[in-house]
């Protein structure tokens, strides 16, 4: 399935680049490889999922319009393969969603619904739109089509890893319901069992750390209070989470304050800007070293859509 995936993305989704630095192998004692996915389309892996699950679909079907939750990238994602598709997309988005999130899933034509993630159900409120205006439902992780799109970054990250003459890792992935981390871990699975997927989370909202230590879906008690708002979902998928717990190490969690000094070496080392969502595993990759094994950690910057105070935040605190 990720294989047929990659055949409709092609000539659409980026190859994005890996990219690594020596002031970051210094700080992390090993040599470490950034997937730059904030390159992506949208600025983030989220358009492979929407364009694989909205291509997949019959055309009579597509053709009546998609809707999609999210708190941004997804939202921008399915927005765009709309767009490209030609048909109308409706996003249900939290209103503490960052502005520059919305104002660019508005500029890519769609209808965007804002709710209140602490008091809403946008799950809810997705399924009754959906039946209301007989539009498809493309769930944010927990759908076959959409974690076989974000399994392209793992068939990317295999061919690129062996040109880079790595075939042993642990891939740190920025993981919110899990759709990216079962993706990648999937596609290297079949195509580098060197590499093993460890998911990285904020601390407080480690509901998938938790699941796998427990071998049971956890839910987060709470679901604000994060600048990680991208990564933040109630608890792991229903598909995602075995995936997770038979090809996953570990999860990891990392501090806002470490996401943000993450952001900070990666705009001043790479020249890549990250939101503090998609700086998570970088974070992880730099500064939890005694959880990581092996001689190379590769990192996926999952996202870039950040808000200018938030990125002024990270430089004004840890850049320098």
């Amino acid at each position: 399935m990720i294989e047929a995936a990659a055949g409709r993305l092609a000539g659409q989704a980026r190859r994005t680049p890996l990219l690594g630095s020596p002031f970051l192998d210094e700080i992390a004692r090993r040599r470490v490889l950034v997937k730059c996915e904030n390159l992506q389309h949208t600025g983030s892996f989220k358009f492979r999922g929407a364009w694989s699950a909205v291509s997949a679909l019959a055309p009579e079907v597509r053709a009546r319009g998609v809707i999609a939750f999210s708190s941004g990238n997804h939202a921008q994602g399915v927005a765009l393969a709309a767009r490209r598709h030609g048909i109308g997309a409706v996003i249900v988005m939290p209103a503490d969603a960052p502005r520059v999130k919305i104002e660019n899933t508005r500029a890519l034509g769609a209808e965007v619904v804002l709710y209140d993630r602490a008091s809403e159900d946008r799950d809810a409120i997705g399924a009754k739109l959906a039946t209301e205006r007989s539009l498809t439902l493309i769930k944010p992780f927990d759908e076959p089509q959409v974690i076989a799109g974000q399994g392209t970054t793992g068939l990317e990250i295999a061919q690129q890893a062996a040109e880079e003459g790595v075939t042993e890792a642990e891939v740190l992935v920025c993981c919110g319901g899990g759709g990216l981390s079962s993706g990648i871990a999937l596609a290297l699975e079949g195509h580098a069992p060197g590499l093993r997927v460890r998911t990285v989370e904020p601390e407080g909202f480690g509901d998938v750390a938790r699941s796998l230590a427990s071998g049971r879906i956890e839910r987060n008690l709470r679901l604000t209070g994060s600048l990680c708002d991208a990564i933040v979902t109630p608890e792991p998928g229903r598909i995602t989470f075995p995936i997770l717990q038979r090809l996953c190490g570990p999860g990891l969690a990392v501090s806002d304050d470490d996401a943000l000094r993450a952001m900070a070496l990666a705009f001043s080392r790479l020249r890549i800007v990250l939101e503090p969502g998609g700086a998570v595993a970088l974070a992880a990759a730099l500064f939890r070293p005694a959880e990581i094994a092996g001689e190379t950690v590769i990192a996926v910057a999952s996202g870039g859509n950040v808000d200018t105070d938030v990125f002024r935040l990270a430089l004004d605190r840890f850049a320098g």
